[in-house]
């Protein structure tokens, strides 16, 4: 099992990320797309990449805001899992815009 993050690693590690913020029980993002199409094609592409590495986000859609939260409930928090989803997220989402 992953270990969970402290709050200072948790601070560090989203220092290097845009659009991030949390604590040691979950990280989040929302991004706004073009359009209601736009923003499930992103769920569909999170969806594709988290099943190949086994990691799923919470994911919540409101028309063009889709909001990703990453924790690792098996571990009870944010482990180092959580941050490298979080950047296969942005990649997809640089991609869409």
């Amino acid at each position: 099992m992953a270990d969970v993050l402290t709050a200072e690693a948790v601070e560090q590690e989203l220092g290097g990320l845009s659009g991030w913020s949390g604590d040691p029980t979950g990280i989040n993002r929302s991004v706004e797309l073009a359009s209601f199409p736009a923003a499930i094609a992103v769920v569909d592409r999170v969806a594709v990449t988290a099943e190949e590495i086994d990691h799923h986000p919470d994911i919540d859609i409101r028309w063009r805001t889709v909001t990703f939260r990453c924790v690792t409930h098996s571990a009870g928090g944010v482990t180092r899992r959580d941050f490298d989803l979080a950047r296969r997220i942005d990649e997809i989402v640089r991609s869409a815009r």
